[in-house]
Parts: structure tokens; C-alpha cells; sequence
């Protein structure tokens, strides 16, 4: 059976479920230990060497990064195909992928830092909740002329665009409140939503934020670094959120990449 080391916080975690749901795969969801603080070990990072998840081990293949998981299903379990015919329109979904995995995604994630983590606070906090706020408006203005008069944002059928968008958008709306900007991206969420193979994520999704951690506490106690990288780090410091960046390191709470072995 396919093992699948996940967290059902991340979006990244999530469009791998659904692509495996969709495929009618069974997979068995682990979810490492040493993972809040970077310290994981074994399989997990044999499988994953920067030690994040998603990562997937298939019988000896272990392969780590979502796009690349969902490439890989694609390639050995091709049907039923989750990526559109034609070669623009492939692209098309790739390029909603990327918005949605190095800008939309970090919305939600430095949310959570400011929200649940409360890594900042007072005027701060305020400026970049609403910073927040407004790049989702954004983001969402932009995925509803994507989506068109399209059913899905693969097209005629559910697919690929449509499972690289609903875990990102789902975070946002589900664990921050967010409405959708229009009607019709409303109406694709809930057509979504429906379908068993998203409806089974988002219900652990919605377990998860349920009944999340101390995470004030957690970090008090070193138990937690959050890793700042990339898109993550990019939007902290536009936000206005150096200082965060700045405290997080003097005090050993937050962590960057680490290097392959």
C-alpha cells in the first residue's frame, strides 16, 4: 500500500489526498514525528529530505513535493486522467497551480502565524490580517476569470486545476472565514465540496481546526519552529512582518530549509 506522510493542515497534503481519492488509490496517512520542530527523522526524510510534506513512498519509490507527487500518479495510474487534454490547456493548469501554491497559500499560512500562533499582535497583527484579506480578494478575482463560464477549472470535467485550487481556497474560506468573491466561485466550491474524494479532506480539515494545539505554549515550550521559506518568507516581510522574522531567530522559534544528506 502507498504510504503517504502528511499533516491535514497543509494544502499541499490535501491536493495529494484528493488526487488519490480521485484515482480510487489506497494510501496509509502517517504523519511523522518531529515534524513541528524539524527534527524528524528515518523514513520520513529518506523520502523527503528538506524533512516537509508531503511525501510518498510507493514500494521502495519515494518521492517528495505535491506537483511532483501528482505528476507521478498521473504517469503510473493514468486513468482516470486528472490533467485536460491539449497542451495549452495543461499549461493553463499548471500556472493556477503555481498562483495558488507560491501566492495564495501564503495567505493562509502567515494567517495562521498571526492568528493561532500569535506571532504578532495589536496594529501589527490588525495590518497584516487585513493584508491578508486583501490578497485573497485578489487572488479570488483572478481565479474567477480562470474559471469563466468552465464547470470545472479543468474544464467539462473534474480535475487536476480544480484539486490544486480547493485546498488553498477551502483554508481560506473554511478555517479563515473568507467568502468567495462572486457567485460562481461560490458555486464551484460547493460542486466541489460535493464531490466524495474532496468532501473526505475537508472533513479532516475541518477535525484538524477543531481541535488545534497551543501553539503559544508549544513554542514557549521549543517544541515548535515553524519554517519560513520562499513565498512564505517573501509575503512575511512585504506584510510588514520582519520584525516577526527577526524575533522568531533571536529566539530559535523559527526555521529555515534544511539541506539534503
Amino acid at each position: 500500500m502507498l504510504k503517504l506522510y502528511e499533516h491535514p493542515l497543509s494544502a499541499f497534503v490535501m491536493k495529494v489526498k484528493m488526487a488519490l481519492n480521485e484515482k480510487g488509490l489506497a494510501y496509509e496517512a502517517i504523519a511523522p514525528s518531529g515534524l513541528m520542530d524539524g527534527s524528524a527523522g528515518g523514513d520520513f526524510v529518506d523520502a523527503s529530505p528538506r524533512g516537509e510534506i508531503p511525501a510518498l513512498i510507493d514500494d521502495g519509490v519515494h518521492i517528495f513535493d505535491s506537483t511532483i507527487i501528482l505528476e507521478y500518479l498521473e504517469d503510473k495510474w493514468p486513468q482516470p486522467p486528472l490533467l485536460p487534454q491539449g497542451a495549452a490547456e495543461r499549461a493553463r493548469m499548471r500556472m493556477i497551480e503555481d498562483v495558488m501554491d507560491t501566492q495564495y497559500e501564503a495567505n493562509n499560512w502567515v494567517t495562521m502565524e498571526v492568528s493561532a500562533h500569535r506571532r504578532a499582535t495589536g496594529a501589527q497583527a490588525e495590518a497584516m490580517i487585513a493584508h491578508a484579506r486583501r490578497s485573497i480578494e485578489q487572488l479570488q478575482r483572478w481565479l474567477d476569470r480562470q474559471l469563466g463560464d468552465r464547470h470545472w477549472f479543468n474544464g467539462d470535467a473534474f480535475g487536476w486545476g480544480d484539486i490544486a485550487v480547493a485546498p488553498v481556497f477551502a483554508r481560506s474560506t473554511i478555517g479563515y472565514g473568507y467568502p468567495p468573491v462572486s457567485p460562481r466561485l461560490q458555486a464551484w466550491f460547493d460542486r466541489a465540496s460535493a464531490r466524495p474524494a474532496v468532501a473526505r479532506v475537508l472533513d479532516q480539515l475541518r477535525a484538524a481546526l477543531a481541535n488545534l494545539p497551543d501553539f503559544v505554549q508549544l513554542r514557549a515550550d521549543g517544541k515548535i519552529k515553524r519554517q519560513y521559506r520562499d513565498h512564505r518568507l517573501e509575503w512575511m516581510i512585504a506584510a510588514g512582518g520582519l520584525s516577526v522574522v527577526q524575533d522568531g531567530i533571536s529566539q530559535g522559534s523559527i526555521r529555515f530549509s534544511r539541506l539534503p544528506q
